[in-house]
């Protein structure tokens, strides 16, 4: 594949200092491509071209707006299978999971946010003779840096909100996982796009972007990322004033309630503990379990796991692939040694040196999905995020011990609870400590609500009214009334 470049004011450029960095592909450690090893050099040319291209699109109508998200979905669907492609070649996840999730979410982030917008009534408050006016208007150059994960899924979540509400923008994608965002910044260009209105820096985080985060005219940073990375960017932004959207990592808990049909939602726990190799910040990966049920519940989980196909990402049958490098591996691998260190039990899985899987290319990150038993709640293991295919067992006595184990990390992103009761379910569920639950269901999501963590998970909201609201500035206009 040819070298991608950066996206500049409109052309494709290679970094200033003309120097690269390989990009492989996980699940053959081959190399692919190269990209640009930028610098603050190249986030300041970004930055300026961003600028000199607010004008013209702050003047852009909310109507205009509005029809350039919707060509923009549409150069995307056309694209989906493309996407799908090289967001499989770069993660190594499942080309059905490529379809089905990040090519088509790529698509209806556009979608929604374009048709969201059509659907918003004026805001307007009558009282003491006056009304008050609230009017959007744009931040300015704003900075998004997205992670490995999900792509371009992630990075179109916030650019098309970013755009609607007027802003110009910095991107910069992972550096493990460029591809769909030259494509997104091709897709663009071929649209003829205005000009410096979307910039897309290559390159590493401390390099690109900390320079990002730390330019004085980039006015607003939404990060998606890991809690340590969070800190330091959060550490750098505040001081600044700069507004700040971190969405963080998360240590989620799967809870079945005793009255949970445990034949009917074993399919379900399973894809909510090891879709996309556990790489994705909702995935469930602490599973809680009534005492009296946990050895039944345990032996038709690890049956489950271990009907997961697991293979060449670019087959269709295949329902698990590589983890994103040999380096994550290799971390995922070390959690696994430490949590059977820490007194737990091997049910299924392990690491690739006792586990290896078969009919895979033998130098892919490759790692059977691994289920440990027998670990107290508090072990390292069950509470520090590993980001893979490991998934913690535990038993508890009562709902209140399991308020308690799952309210026990320093995350609070997601969680899931399963029982034949939606009410008991619910009334469960608002005491857990964390940003989204879901009652007998997992990742089912409905855009208009809002998306974030509590705790190390994050700091603020995306989604509907909350994403349009960061990435705009509001005035209240009171009018006296005659």
């Amino acid at each position: 594949m040819k070298p991608l470049l950066n996206y500049i004011g409109g052309s494709f450029v290679p970094a200033d200092s003309d120097t690269t960095l390989e990009n492989l592909n996980p699940a053959t450690n081959e190399v692919m491509t190269t990209i640009p090893r930028s610098s603050s050099t190249d986030v300041n040319k970004a930055t300026v071209a961003a600028i000199n291209a607010e004008g013209a699109w702050k003047a852009t109508t909310l109507e205009e707006r509005i029809l350039w998200l919707d060509r923009i979905a549409d150069a995307l669907e056309a694209k989906a299978e493309q996407i799908a492609q090289l967001e499989t070649m770069d993660t190594g996840k499942p080309i059905s999971l490529s379809r089905r999730v990040d090519a088509a979410r790529s698509v209806s982030n556009f979608r929604f946010f374009a048709n969201f917008a059509r659907e918003q009534e004026p805001m307007e408050f009558e009282a003491h003779g006056a009304i008050n006016y609230v009017h959007r208007s744009p931040v300015g150059c704003v900075g998004l840096i997205t992670p490995w994960n999900l792509p371009l899924y992630l990075l179109t979540w916030k650019v098309a909100p970013a755009l609607l509400m007027g802003n110009t923008i910095v991107a910069k994608p992972s550096e493990m996982t460029p591809m769909t965002a030259n494509l997104l910044a091709e897709t663009l260009d071929e649209l003829n796009f205005p000009a410096g209105v979307f910039n897309l820096v290559h390159g590493l985080g401390p390099e690109v972007g900390q320079a990002i985060v730390e330019h004085p005219n980039i006015k607003a940073i939404s990060f998606t990322g890991g809690t340590a990375t969070g800190r330091i960017v959060a550490a750098t932004a505040a001081p600044m004033f700069k507004k700040l959207s971190l969405e963080l990592g998360g240590k989620n808990a799967t809870i079945l309630l005793d009255d949970a049909p445990v034949d009917d939602i074993v399919d379900d726990l399973v894809r909510a503990s090891f879709t996309n190799s556990g790489q994705v910040c909702l995935c469930g990966s602490r599973v809680l379990i009534p005492h009296s049920m946990y050895d039944e519940v345990s032996a038709k989980f690890v049956e489950g796991v271990e009907r997961l196909k697991i293979g060449n990402p670019l087959d269709d049958d295949t329902q698990m692939g590589a983890v994103i490098s040999l380096a994550h591996l290799e971390k995922v691998e070390s959690y696994i040694k430490l949590g059977i260190q820490e007194g737990g039990i091997l049910l299924t899985g392990g690491t690739k040196e006792h586990a290896s899987v078969s009919g895979v290319h033998p130098d892919g990150a490759f790692l059977r999905p691994t289920v440990l038993g027998g670990l107290p709640h508090t072990a390292r293991t069950a509470t520090e995020e590993i980001f893979g295919p490991v998934v913690t067992l535990h038993a508890y006595k009562n709902e209140d011990e399991a308020i308690m184990m799952a309210n026990c990390t320093d995350y609070g992103l997601a969680g899931s609870v399963w029982t034949a009761d939606i009410q008991r379910g619910r009334a469960f569920a608002e005491r857990l400590e964390t940003g989204i639950v879901w009652v007998n269901t997992w990742l089912n999501r409905d855009l208009r609500t809002p998306f974030g963590g509590v705790k190390q998970s994050g700091v603020g909201r995306e989604g509907g009214t909350w994403s349009m609201g960061f990435f705009s500035e509001m005035t209240n206009v009171c009018v006296k009334q005659p």
